[in-house]
């Protein structure tokens, strides 16, 4: 049983994910700002934090880069951070910000099912869904 908190002040961020976790056996905590985020981790250590990149005076990155500084002077537990961008150049930020994954808007139930499975599992998810294309440039190939 997986305990995972996500924090949106968007309604429906909070419905599509709650529809990709809701089992039966994962326990759901919803928070409608960032500042709550590390009382609710410090107290009850959830399995995984998921946290929007907009919501109000305290976004998800800065949720992350707090939870994270806390995590290194030992004064929470370690949790993972899937943050949920607006764009393709917020991965960045994502990834300067400590965050295990991230996933690009708009959110679709696989690569959500996807990318906390892989969190829950100890490992990283990177949302190359948007990446631009590379093409091998090379004369003669």
């Amino acid at each position: 049983m997986a305990y995972v908190v996500i924090v949106s002040d968007a309604r429906s961020v909070l419905d599509e994910i709650r529809s990709v976790l809701d089992d039966g056996e994962t326990e759901i905590v919803e928070l409608m700002t960032g500042q709550e985020v590390r009382a609710v981790v410090a107290q009850d250590a959830p399995d995984l934090v998921i946290a929007d990149s907009q919501i109000q005076n305290m976004g998800g990155v800065a949720v992350c880069h707090d939870l994270k500084l806390e995590e290194s002077g030992n004064r929470i537990p370690r949790v993972p951070v899937l943050l949920l961008l607006d764009r393709r150049a917020d991965t960045f930020v994502a990834k300067r910000s400590g965050a295990e994954g991230f996933l690009v808007k708009p959110l679709d139930p696989m690569r959500l099912r996807k990318a906390i499975e892989a969190l829950l599992n100890d490992e990283n998810y990177w949302d190359e869904t948007y990446m631009p294309y590379t093409v091998d440039a090379a004369v003669g190939k």
